[in-house]
């Protein structure tokens, strides 16, 4: 099993301005590589008895050059370009095998980072040794004891932090007679509501810090405006291709807060994530969940942002690790599955039900059902059903 630990880190001024020459390095690698798959690319097309691109082949041309026409690369570490390469490759494998859009260029303060190989780079207690750097402090020890296989040093907001991956040996398999089982129906009023009839509330992260947000994002605007002016344009004149206009201390300083806002907003709806997730694999031994279409989900323009608030994907994505980890198991319910709308006790299925009807009685039994909760026991008995070891399904 492989798994990464993410461990905030402790940089002084000169550590800091390491990583982000590092990063810097590493952006302009994969851009220079992106632009070289492109031409060679276009080449090979025009004459097929070229090589097609790939990265080991960047990765040989850029260390031919670098020396003569990119000098400062040498100032960092050796694995900022050459692991940006790979990761441009992977990139095109994705886009190839149909999971991912073209590579895109990377910007400079969007998702600042560099990778290094397990063999640049030690772990002890805690701190980590970066190459040509040093030892850096890091917030806690690694959680994991197993082999260590990389690691990525990125940027949140002002803040960085360590990503390291460790392969740890799989679980052993648990099997029970009589497993506990759970069906959980996530939704926008409560962020999960269990087949117990528990329901546990989203802290709703985004929507608390809405006013804040909007309030940052229309003072950055206005003093955007101002540097345009400023730079000779008209207020409300979009900036023309090419031209660059210079930000004042000022606008980073607004930029910054807004960074750390966001990320702020991230790491509240992640703790709440992780209590959900935590909690239902430490309590339960099978997990019954919806295989939401939450991209589909996200085109109801009334509710996108309410459910892209919530995180469904984050929270079967935590399931399935965390699951794995402690041999538990999680069944996704096929996302076509009209849980919402079948009784329960009966069986019998509403064949309208508008998403504002939070209650409803049944025709045929006179059960009278929460819609979230009725979702969750069926859930439940889909997952009964379909693993061993657990309880029958009973109408």
């Amino acid at each position: 099993m492989i798994l990464a630990h993410k461990i905030a880190l402790d940089p002084n001024d000169v550590q800091e301005t390491y990583f982000r020459k590092a990063a810097g390095v590493a952006r302009f690698a994969y851009n220079w590589a992106l632009d070289q798959w492109q031409q060679q690319y276009e080449a090979w097309k025009a004459d097929p008895t070229l090589p097609k691109p790939s990265d080991p082949a960047l990765r040989k041309q850029l260390n031919a050059i670098k020396e003569d026409q990119f000098p400062w690369m040498l100032d960092v570490t050796k694995n900022a370009p050459q692991m940006a390469i790979i990761h441009l490759g992977q990139a095109f494998q994705n886009f190839f095998d149909g999971q991912f859009e073209y590579p895109a260029w990377k910007k400079k303060g969007r998702h600042d980072s560099f990778s290094l190989t397990n063999d640049q780079f030690a772990v002890r207690g805690k701190k980590i040794r970066i190459p040509k750097l040093g030892w850096v402090r890091m917030h806690e020890v690694l959680r994991w004891l197993g082999k260590i296989l990389f690691a990525t040093v990125s940027r949140t907001a002002d803040r960085w932090f360590v990503s390291i991956t460790v392969e740890i040996p799989d679980p052993p398999g648990v099997h029970r007679e009589n497993q506990t089982v759970v069906g959980v129906d996530l939704g926008v009023s409560a962020l999960a509501t269990l087949s117990t009839g528990e329901k546990i509330v989203g802290p709703k992260a985004y929507a608390a810090a809405l006013k804040k947000l909007r309030r940052l994002s229309k003072h950055f605007s206005r003093q955007m405006e101002a540097a345009k002016v400023r730079a000779g344009l008209k207020p409300g004149d979009p900036i023309p291709k090419g031209m660059h206009i210079p930000w004042s201390r000022n606008m980073q300083k607004t930029q910054r807060r807004i960074a750390r806002l966001h990320a702020r907003i991230a790491n509240i709806r992640a703790h709440a994530l992780h209590q959900l997730t935590t909690m239902l694999v430490e309590r339960f031994d099978v997990i019954a969940i919806e295989d939401l279409h939450v991209a589909g989900m996200l085109k109801n323009h009334k509710l996108a942002r309410v459910i892209a608030d919530m995180g469904f994907g984050e929270v079967r994505r935590q399931l399935d690790y965390k699951a794995a980890q402690r041999g538990k198991t999680v069944v996704v319910v096929n996302r076509w599955y009209p849980s919402s709308k079948i009784c329960s006790h009966c069986g019998y299925k509403m064949p309208k039900m508008p998403l504002s009807m939070r209650e409803w009685t049944c025709p045929v039994c006179g059960m009278h059902h929460d819609r979230d909760i009725n979702a969750a026991i069926n859930l439940r008995k889909v997952a009964e059903s379909s693993v061993d070891g657990c309880p029958s399904v009973s109408a």
